[in-house]
Protein backbone atom coordinates (compact mmCIF):
# COMPACT_ATOMS: atom_id res chain seq x y z
CA UNK A 1 0.00 0.00 0.00
CA UNK A 2 2.83 2.37 0.82
CA UNK A 3 4.26 1.59 -2.58
CA UNK A 4 1.14 3.03 -4.27
CA UNK A 5 1.47 6.25 -2.32
CA UNK A 6 5.14 6.73 -3.23
CA UNK A 7 4.76 5.99 -6.94
CA UNK A 8 4.79 8.97 -9.26
CA UNK A 9 1.51 10.11 -10.78
CA UNK A 10 2.47 8.93 -14.29
CA UNK A 11 3.16 5.43 -13.02
CA UNK A 12 -0.24 5.31 -11.31
CA UNK A 13 -1.90 6.51 -14.53
CA UNK A 14 -0.10 3.77 -16.45
CA UNK A 15 -1.27 1.19 -13.94
CA UNK A 16 -4.86 2.40 -14.32
CA UNK A 17 -4.57 2.32 -18.13
CA UNK A 18 -3.24 -1.24 -18.02
CA UNK A 19 -6.20 -2.37 -15.92
CA UNK A 20 -8.57 -0.67 -18.40
CA UNK A 21 -10.54 1.58 -16.07
CA UNK A 22 -9.98 5.27 -15.82
CA UNK A 23 -11.74 7.93 -13.80
CA UNK A 24 -13.85 8.92 -16.83
CA UNK A 25 -14.80 5.42 -18.00
CA UNK A 26 -18.20 5.52 -19.72
CA UNK A 27 -18.38 9.28 -20.23
CA UNK A 28 -18.30 8.91 -24.02
CA UNK A 29 -21.55 6.96 -23.84
CA UNK A 30 -23.21 9.73 -21.87
CA UNK A 31 -22.00 12.37 -24.32
CA UNK A 32 -23.15 10.26 -27.28
CA UNK A 33 -26.63 9.87 -25.78
CA UNK A 34 -26.82 13.60 -25.02
CA UNK A 35 -25.91 14.55 -28.60
CA UNK A 36 -28.32 11.95 -30.01
CA UNK A 37 -31.17 13.40 -27.93
CA UNK A 38 -30.21 16.91 -29.04
CA UNK A 39 -30.22 15.80 -32.67
CA UNK A 40 -33.63 14.16 -32.30
CA UNK A 41 -35.03 17.32 -30.67
CA UNK A 42 -33.70 19.52 -33.48
CA UNK A 43 -35.10 17.13 -36.08
CA UNK A 44 -38.55 17.05 -34.43
CA UNK A 45 -38.59 20.85 -34.13
CA UNK A 46 -37.68 21.22 -37.80
CA UNK A 47 -40.44 18.80 -38.77
CA UNK A 48 -42.98 20.73 -36.69
CA UNK A 49 -42.02 24.08 -38.21
CA UNK A 50 -42.17 22.55 -41.69
CA UNK A 51 -45.65 21.13 -41.06
CA UNK A 52 -46.94 24.49 -39.82
CA UNK A 53 -45.44 26.38 -42.78
CA UNK A 54 -46.86 23.85 -45.25
CA UNK A 55 -50.33 24.21 -43.70
CA UNK A 56 -50.07 28.00 -43.93
CA UNK A 57 -49.18 27.77 -47.62
CA UNK A 58 -52.10 25.41 -48.26
CA UNK A 59 -54.44 27.81 -46.44
CA UNK A 60 -53.18 30.77 -48.49
CA UNK A 61 -53.66 28.90 -51.76
CA UNK A 62 -57.14 27.75 -50.75
CA UNK A 63 -58.17 31.27 -49.69
CA UNK A 64 -56.86 32.77 -52.94
CA UNK A 65 -58.67 30.25 -55.11
CA UNK A 66 -61.87 30.52 -53.08
CA UNK A 67 -61.86 34.32 -53.31
CA UNK A 68 -61.31 34.19 -57.07
CA UNK A 69 -64.12 31.67 -57.48
CA UNK A 70 -66.46 33.81 -55.39
CA UNK A 71 -65.50 36.96 -57.30
CA UNK A 72 -66.22 35.14 -60.56
CA UNK A 73 -69.77 34.37 -59.39
CA UNK A 74 -70.23 37.66 -57.51
CA UNK A 75 -73.00 39.13 -59.65
CA UNK A 76 -74.56 35.82 -60.75
CA UNK A 77 -75.31 34.12 -57.43
CA UNK A 78 -77.63 35.45 -54.73
CA UNK A 79 -75.10 34.62 -52.00
CA UNK A 80 -72.36 36.49 -53.84
CA UNK A 81 -70.41 33.38 -54.74
CA UNK A 82 -69.78 32.19 -51.18
CA UNK A 83 -71.22 28.78 -52.08
CA UNK A 84 -68.65 28.42 -54.83
CA UNK A 85 -65.93 29.61 -52.46
CA UNK A 86 -66.88 26.91 -49.94
CA UNK A 87 -66.76 24.26 -52.66
CA UNK A 88 -63.35 25.37 -53.91
CA UNK A 89 -61.94 25.58 -50.38
CA UNK A 90 -63.24 22.09 -49.64
CA UNK A 91 -61.64 20.74 -52.80
CA UNK A 92 -58.32 22.17 -51.57
CA UNK A 93 -58.66 20.42 -48.21
CA UNK A 94 -59.56 23.60 -46.34
CA UNK A 95 -62.64 24.84 -44.59
CA UNK A 96 -64.27 28.17 -45.30
CA UNK A 97 -64.28 30.07 -42.01
CA UNK A 98 -65.64 33.37 -43.32
CA UNK A 99 -67.03 34.76 -46.55
CA UNK A 100 -68.36 38.29 -46.92
CA UNK A 101 -69.47 40.26 -49.95
CA UNK A 102 -68.75 43.99 -50.01
CA UNK A 103 -71.44 45.38 -52.35
CA UNK A 104 -69.95 48.88 -52.39
CA UNK A 105 -66.71 47.65 -53.92
CA UNK A 106 -68.05 44.49 -55.60
CA UNK A 107 -65.44 42.47 -53.72
CA UNK A 108 -65.43 39.22 -51.77
CA UNK A 109 -63.35 38.54 -48.67
CA UNK A 110 -62.66 34.93 -47.74
CA UNK A 111 -60.93 33.28 -44.76
CA UNK A 112 -59.87 29.64 -45.16
CA UNK A 113 -58.65 27.26 -42.46
CA UNK A 114 -56.45 24.21 -42.91
CA UNK A 115 -55.73 21.79 -40.04
CA UNK A 116 -52.05 21.35 -39.24
CA UNK A 117 -51.11 17.71 -39.68
CA UNK A 118 -47.92 15.71 -39.79
CA UNK A 119 -46.49 16.96 -36.52
CA UNK A 120 -43.98 14.55 -34.96
CA UNK A 121 -45.39 15.23 -31.48
CA UNK A 122 -48.71 16.47 -30.21
CA UNK A 123 -48.46 20.24 -29.99
CA UNK A 124 -51.20 22.76 -29.19
CA UNK A 125 -51.30 24.22 -32.69
CA UNK A 126 -54.55 25.55 -34.09
CA UNK A 127 -55.52 25.53 -37.75
CA UNK A 128 -53.62 27.66 -40.24
CA UNK A 129 -55.75 30.61 -41.40
CA UNK A 130 -55.40 32.79 -44.46
CA UNK A 131 -57.39 35.75 -45.73
CA UNK A 132 -57.87 36.69 -49.37
CA UNK A 133 -59.85 39.37 -51.16
CA UNK A 134 -60.88 39.43 -54.79
CA UNK A 135 -62.90 41.74 -56.98
CA UNK A 136 -62.71 43.82 -60.11
CA UNK A 137 -59.73 45.99 -60.85
CA UNK A 138 -60.51 49.65 -60.39
CA UNK A 139 -57.67 51.50 -62.05
CA UNK A 140 -58.08 55.14 -62.99
CA UNK A 141 -58.34 55.74 -66.70
CA UNK A 142 -55.76 58.21 -68.00
CA UNK A 143 -56.24 60.61 -70.88
CA UNK A 144 -53.96 58.59 -73.20
CA UNK A 145 -56.05 55.46 -72.77
CA UNK A 146 -59.26 57.29 -73.75
CA UNK A 147 -57.85 58.18 -77.15
CA UNK A 148 -57.29 61.88 -76.50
Amino acid sequence: MADLIRRPVAARARAVAVRGRGPDAGSATVWLLAFAMLGCSVFASTMAVGAVVAARHRAEAAADLAALAAADRLLLDPDGGCGWAAGIAGAQGAGLAFCAVDPDEDAVEVVAEVPVGGLPVRLPVGPARARARAGPVRAPVTATEEGS
